[in-house]
């Protein structure tokens, strides 16, 4: 019989868009676990994975072995009857560290339907059959554009004689079909028709620009990150909402939700999928697939934020809950001062935390374990945890 508390080693990526060496959380918190890992500050490390999900996969501590492999030997026990009946014997979530220093490409992640169909057809490129709902919640200063602008927004941007022509012709009212021509007609620009219209943006007073004055800053730095070629770009600044979110502040993603996130650092969870967004300058998609995807339903920024309410499970009241509308998943966050402590009750579902800031101890299952900054563990279905500390500390939990 397996122990139903246990620590993990989690796995690094180096996407290019990561931050530089030791600038990089995902990295910082990795070499605080693994023994074997240290930063080289020539490398960009983007993102840390503790899931069991298998293209990154998180290891048992003391053993190496395979999370995934771990939870197989003891499914009933690790996974719990309620979560295997609902969404198989794994994980139902892939929580992540980010390292944000370059814009990622404008993507969408498809729903069931969307990304079942395309797993069918062509399985080596969508690898899997599915959907991708994503909560994002921030550990420092974290940027993003996230959703459709409300039309009333992006219209009065359409009318400067640079961006006019790319409204349909037959627009006597905007609707979200006149977004889609948009974004279509946008997506289509070759790399000088792309280029000319960021230089003529680039000279609009920021005045003309409306609430999108954010543009005359943001575009130098996006221009240098991609290139002149890059249309995506143009449909994110000219028609999504551009967010700074605070630490502590959340987003949550809907699939089939348009986003790119631009910097900063982020716990995120997703339900278990490594659907790859759905890019328009992807090499294996295309704007077809994309503009034809989208609901083109328009947000305010506010729609796209999610609130943290205070956790049932908190004892103390110093945990928080995010909860998306997808079931797979909550996200628990922890805050507590030096000589705080919290406990949590047990859930029906299997969990697993991070420590992304300061130091403590745990109870749990009848053992006592020392916590540090980047401490990663499973939680079982039916097993409480209490968690103190002298010096304070934060806890990131994702629960099924």
């Amino acid at each position: 019989m397996t122990d139903r508390v246990f620590g993990l080693i989690g796995t690094l990526n180096n996407y290019p868009w990561g931050k530089q060496g030791k600038t990089s959380l995902a990295a910082q918190l990795c070499a605080k676990t693994d023994k074997n890992f240290s930063i080289d500050n020539g490398k960009q490390y983007s993102e840390l994975w503790f899931g069991d999900y298998p293209d990154f996969p998180a290891r048992v501590l003391e053993t190496g072995q395979l999370l995934r492999d771990r939870l197989e030997q003891d499914k009933d026990r690790l996974i719990g009857a309620k979560t295997i009946e609902q969404f198989g014997s794994q994980l139902p979530f892939l929580p992540k560290i980010r390292s944000i220093a370059k814009a990622l490409p404008l993507q969408i992640h498809p729903n069931k339907d969307l990304a079942a169909k395309p797993h069918e057809k062509d399985p080596n490129n969508f690898t899997d059959p599915s959907h991708k709902p994503e909560i994002a919640v921030a550990l420092t200063k974290f940027e993003v554009f996230a959703g459709f602008k409300p039309l009333s927004e992006i219209e009065p941007l359409f009318k400067l004689p640079i961006l006019k022509p790319f409204v349909p012709r037959d627009t006597e009212e905007w609707c979200d079909e006149t977004l889609r021509g948009v974004t279509r007609s946008l997506l289509k620009c070759d790399a000088a028709t792309t280029n000319g219209i960021r230089d003529v943006l680039l000279q609009t007073p920021r005045e003309d620009l409306g609430e999108a004055g954010y543009m005359a800053d943001l575009l130098p730095r996006l221009r240098d990150q991609y290139g002149p070629r890059d249309s995506g770009t143009l449909v994110a600044l000219t028609c999504m909402n551009f967010m700074v979110l605070a630490p502590g502040e959340a987003i949550y993603i809907p699939a089939d939700g348009i986003h790119a996130y631009l910097s900063g650092d982020i716990v995120e969870c997703m339900t278990r999928s490594n659907n790859a967004g759905i890019c328009p300058r992807a090499d294996r998609t295309n704007i077809g697939l994309f503009t034809n995807t989208l609901t083109f339903r328009a947000h305010s920024p506010e729609d796209m934020i999610l609130p943290s309410r205070r956790s049932d499970k908190s004892r103390s009241g110093r945990t928080v809950a995010y909860s998306p509308p997808t079931s797979e998943f909550d996200m628990l966050r922890t805050d507590l001062g030096g000589g705080e402590s919290d406990e949590i009750t047990p859930s029906d579902g299997p969990a697993v935390l991070i420590v992304t800031k300061g130091e403590g101890n745990m109870e749990a299952d009848g053992k006592r374990v020392d916590l540090f900054e980047g401490s990663i563990f499973f939680i079982a279905p039916g097993v409480s945890v209490l968690w103190e500390t002298e010096k304070g500390m934060q806890i990131h939990m994702a629960v099924a």
